[in-house]
């Protein structure tokens, strides 16, 4: 006959179990950054798209070119990721280029901090 009593198979948690649970959360972390800094990259790009588009068109200036940019920037990557990003816009004769400075800061002690430069040119459109 058995006895009710407790056999030593309630249940355990290892040291192994805990360092291992531990060790995903931080890759899971790692990993979830990696992507916000992909999405930042492109969201960048697409502002600079934007933005010598707004200021190619004919009669349009920079500061058309750095409004839309910001505009952009503004609704796409606020908070803090879109605090570290710096746009500049200029157009001269037959172009309009739009650059851009970004540096983002890292969440995870395995993932460094990312900066990196962009530019978008595009051809203006003559004043007739």
């Amino acid at each position: 006959m058995r006895s009710s009593g407790s056999d030593g198979e309630d249940g355990f948690l290892t040291i192994q179990h805990l360092l291992a649970v531990g060790l995903s959360l931080v890759l899971l972390a790692s990993l979830a950054n990696l992507l916000v800094f992909s999405y930042g990259r492109g969201v960048v790009r697409a502002a600079l798209d934007e933005g010598v588009r707004a200021g190619s068109r004919a009669g349009a200036s920079s500061s058309e070119c750095q409004a839309r940019t910001e505009a952009v920037l503004g609704d796409l990557l606020s908070g803090s990721l879109g605090q570290s990003v710096e746009v500049r816009c200029s157009r001269r004769e037959a172009t309009v280029t739009a650059s851009a400075q970004a540096s983002f800061p890292a969440w995870a002690p395995l993932v460094p901090s990312w900066s990196f430069a962009a530019t978008a040119e595009a051809v203006a459109e003559p004043v007739w």
